[in-house]
């Protein structure tokens, strides 16, 4: 940014500061009782993947829990608000958080746990609206217009919702309402944990302007740094900030935050936003060259993966493979197959043919990785099978599993390769690794 331009925002920035109206105050324990319009809901659930642990370890409840690999090299992957409190954030170095929280208890992760409970909530959520819209496994939009004659006012709908996870999940789940998608997402992490809130339409701007500015999708940790350079430092200077101003220092960004700010999202709730992918990876405690080992692990990855695209219904028309090499340099390869699958064993045959291709490898493997792609929903159409009925063996058989994973556990039955050399015990998922998969945010 120039000189003028600096010249010019911060002139602007006095003319708001000398004529702009003071928002009034919002308090966000007391709830209008003026609902029209507001029928856009935020559906969040509480540190989900703890919540999840806690059912089958009730004796840890109101301790501090992680959910991650405790091996070296992993991260953070969920945490309880008693370890919150200690510093402890998802994506953290767990090496770091056991520092923070030394007497936390740390739980090794189990996805396919996560991906079951996922499926119930959304189930619920379908029953209440067909207009729902997953943003992860656990938080969605829904738009309630339709369901108020049925169910009452969108106060009530979430009251509902909430009663019905805790009562046939055992869980907790935070509500914001509000007319727009922006302001219900601010609203259910202002009521977190465990609460229910709703921004009435004529009170939107009186709730968002005494934010910090770092509220607005689009501002980052750089974005914000720029913007507190030139004295904005809440979403009310943003909004009488002259979006011409706003859009010459931070281009279509400011035009962005700036109709942000007066609480301008016209975004409709889109339902049944496919996933374009599902995967795991793995990051190796130690870096490894022994074929025998990435293959385990592929199995592994693969039979997890599978489980997912089985819990929600969804088969994979391509495998990709990605491996990391000691020095940080990454390949990634994709393979289409012959029939969209939901198996472990086809996907993970894949997977091994791919990392076969890639000939003799230069460099031991930190990290090794299997995704889905090019996924589609599983009841549209029959599953391809042999002559002689193997593949359908195998369906059924990892069908089986996954039945018999769900009521006693996962990671309860497992091909026999994962066993621990010498154990009885199933290798649990991300023994004698690092886990790497994705955060559940800090919600």
């Amino acid at each position: 940014m120039s000189a003028d331009q600096s010249r010019q925002l911060r002139a602007a920035l006095g003319r708001r500061r000398r004529t702009g109206p003071r928002p009034r105050a919002y308090d966000s324990r007391v709830t209008s009782p003026d609902q029209q319009n507001c029928t856009i809901l935020h559906v969040d659930m509480d540190a989900f993947f703890v919540g999840v642990e806690l059912l089958e370890r009730p004796d840890l409840a109101g301790q501090p829990v992680i959910v991650g690999s405790a091996s070296g090299r992993a991260v953070v992957l969920s945490a309880s608000y008693e370890a919150r409190k200690y510093g402890v954030r998802s994506a953290m170095p767990m090496a770091r958080a056991r520092m923070l929280c030394p007497q936390a208890h740390i739980i090794e992760p189990s996805h396919t746990k996560y991906q079951q409970a996922s499926a119930r909530i959304m189930a619920i959520f379908r029953e209440i609206t067909p207009l729902v819209e997953p943003l992860s496994v656990d938080e969605a939009f829904l738009d309630v217009a339709g369901a108020r004659r049925r169910l009452g006012e969108p106060l009530q709908i979430g009251a509902l919702i909430r009663r019905r996870i805790s009562a046939e999940l055992g869980l907790t789940a935070t509500v914001g309402i509000a007319a727009s998608k922006f302001v219900a997402k601010i609203a259910s992490t202002h009521a977190k944990p465990d609460g229910l809130l709703l921004v009435p339409e004529a009170d939107t701007l009186a709730f968002l302007h005494p934010l910090p500015v770092g509220a607005l999708w689009g501002v980052g940790a750089k974005t914000g740094e720029v913007l507190a350079r030139l004295g904005i430092r809440t979403v009310a200077d943003v909004a009488h900030t002259p979006q011409a101003a706003l859009h010459r220092v931070l281009g279509a960004t400011g035009d962005h935050v700036h109709r942000l700010a007066w609480g301008i999202d016209d975004r409709a709730v889109t339902p049944e936003r496919l996933e374009k992918s599902i995967g795991a990876e793995e990051t190796f405690e130690k870096d490894v060259d022994d074929d025998q080992v990435l293959h385990r692990e592929l199995l592994r990855l693969a039979y997890r993966t599978a489980a997912r695209l089985r819990a929600g219904g969804l088969r994979a028309g391509t495998i990709a493979l990605k491996l990391r090499y000691s020095d940080f340099t990454t390949l990634s390869r994709s393979r289409k197959l012959p029939a969209p699958s939901n198996s472990a064993k086809q996907l993970q045959a894949a997977a091994a043919a791919l990392l076969a291709d890639l000939g003799e490898r230069p460099q031991s493997v930190r990290l090794i990785g299997l995704r889905a792609e090019q996924l589609e929903d599983a009841s549209l159409g029959g599953q391809q099978l042999s002559f002689d009925g193997h593949e359908d063996t195998w369906h059924n058989a990892e069908q089986a599993l996954d039945e018999v994973n769900r009521k006693f556990g996962a990671a309860g039955i497992l091909p026999a390769s994962l066993l621990r050399p010498g154990a009885r015990r199933p290798m649990q998922p991300g023994a004698g690794t690092a886990r790497r998969g994705p955060a559940e945010p800090d919600k």
